[in-house]
């Protein structure tokens, strides 16, 4: 099943936006610090899929999350859009030329301290990948449809500095889609109305 692609990038902002951001709880009043992911939208010929990585479990922050490729932002990053191609390299081997950014998703601020640019992009196959051993363990497609219905979207709590914490989560097959990246999944199903039309 593929998703209408003419909607899905008119619902995104056209350069990241500083006023619109969403915030994770727990996120308010941290001292957060500037990072972009990639939100790679994968142009099967059976429905578009969405590019994901599984983090290696020794890393310090989101060790063992599945999440987008990206990371913190670099003095020397020009903006998001260079700061998520340049993780994506560093992290997957993806190369830039098979990406085309079509716009942005608000900020998305997180309770472990950073605030997020989603930089979404169309990846045209073939493509190679190279995995970095030492930051992924996994490099792995879930249908894009999948992700955007909320049918598929769980709601889940735990308890994370003294306090109870709601999230959402998006199981498929042995992954557990959850935190800053079922996060950025949800505000995109909320820009493309999917959420208000499936409740």
């Amino acid at each position: 099943m593929s998703v209408d692609l003419d909607r899905l990038q008119a619902c995104l902002l056209v350069e990241p936006a500083h006023g619109e951001f969403v915030d994770e709880e727990g996120a308010e009043g941290l001292t957060l610090t500037r990072a972009a992911v990639l939100f790679p939208i994968v142009l099967r010929e059976g429905g578009q899929t969405v590019l994901l990585t599984q983090r290696t479990a020794h890393l310090r922050d989101h060790g063992g999350q599945i999440s987008f490729p990206g990371g913190r932002m670099e003095a020397g990053d020009a903006g998001p859009v260079d700061t998520a191609l340049r993780e994506t390299v560093e992290e997957i081997g993806l190369p830039v030329s098979q990406v085309r950014v079509i716009g942005f998703l608000p900020e998305y601020r997180t309770g472990t301290g950073f605030r997020v640019t989603p930089v979404v992009g169309l990846v045209t196959p073939p493509f190679p990948i190279e995995p970095d051993p030492f930051e992924v363990a996994e490099v792995f497609e879930v249908p894009l449809a999948f992700l955007l219905d909320p049918a598929n979207h769980r709601q889940h709590s735990l308890h994370y500095r003294g306090a109870l914490r709601h999230y959402f989560a998006m199981p498929y097959g042995e992954y557990f889609i959850w935190g800053a990246t079922a996060g950025m999944i949800r505000s995109l199903a909320d820009r493309l109305g999917m959420l208000e039309e499936r409740g």
